[in-house]
């Protein structure tokens, strides 16, 4: 049996007007080259930091706080977007210690797209698909990874506590 407690799935987190803002500034912002999932591996992907005095910063604080009460008790330490282009690979990575939230904002997402968040579990890889709207919550100690998408860029909002 597979411990998935240290994993949570919340679907329809925004509203519409909310998550298509949000969308929007994913495809709008500029973004800098990756980051390196480990010390011996390259970089990947592209990032934007998302500043504390960004609404969307605060947006997504508001709306931590109240969905998970017991955050309180943690500290904010960065927030930001990866951006995965087309067939990009991820390397397999933890956070650290503490809590990471992802956000998924694009829409139309099928089954054969790809771009799901693997979690290395007891030995097993499972996958959290990249609905539009849906937040995962999970121990930032947990080995996970981006799939890319097919045909576009993934986007995934990313906020991390200790």
């Amino acid at each position: 049996m597979v411990n998935m407690e240290k994993i949570k799935v919340s679907d329809n987190v925004f509203t519409s007007e909310q998550q298509s803002g949000i969308l929007d500034y994913c495809l709008n912002c500029e973004y800098t080259f990756g980051e390196r999932d480990n010390t011996n591996t390259p970089p990947t992907g592209m990032i934007h930091e998302i500043r504390n005095e960004s609404p969307l910063y605060q947006l997504f604080v508001d709306k931590i706080r109240i969905s998970v009460p017991m955050i309180e008790r943690m500290s904010l330490y960065r927030m930001y977007i990866n951006c995965f282009p087309p067939s990009e690979q991820a390397y397999f990575h933890t956070d650290g210690e503490g809590i990471t939230f992802l956000y998924y904002p694009q829409d139309g997402w099928k089954l054969d797209d790809g771009g799901e968040t693997q979690f290395y579990v007891d030995g097993n890889l499972y996958g959290i698909v990249p609905e539009s709207n849906r937040m995962v919550m999970f121990d930032a100690r947990l080995q996970h990874r981006a799939t890319p998408f097919r045909d576009r860029h993934r986007f995934t909002v990313a906020i991390k506590y200790q």
